[in-house]
């Protein structure tokens, strides 16, 4: 995580959420990585978190789950960038979920 962060290469793109909250995507392309921080998110309804997800060019690959019990946090995010279009948040049942089972709450896309 902080070595993403603190990255020479490490690029950010930051977004406004739901309800006033924000997120911001950092990656680092010499390390194939990113961190996801999120700032004042709403808990997940009971049952459910908050999913991350690569954006593989319209094909949707899981890269971790979200602590539910915490509204601001980063994430390191599961498996490498590997040419990313960008990356989606989802609401899915606790565990996650193979594929997206909702709409994304969020769409960011790659820092240029």
């Amino acid at each position: 995580l902080a070595g993403v962060l603190a990255a020479p290469d490490a690029e950010s793109r930051t977004a406004r959420l739901a309800a006033g909250a924000s997120g911001t995507l950092v990656v680092s392309e010499r390390q194939d990585r990113a961190v996801f921080l999120a700032s004042g998110m709403a808990e997940p309804p009971r049952g459910k978190v908050y999913q991350l997800w690569f954006d593989d060019h319209g094909t949707m690959r899981s890269a971790g789950l979200m602590d539910p019990g915490s509204t601001s946090q980063a994430v390191l995010m599961d498996g490498a960038v590997d040419g990313a279009a960008g990356v989606g948040i989802t609401v899915e049942p606790a565990g996650g979920s193979k594929q997206p089972t909702s709409d994304p709450i969020a769409l960011l896309s790659m820092p240029a």
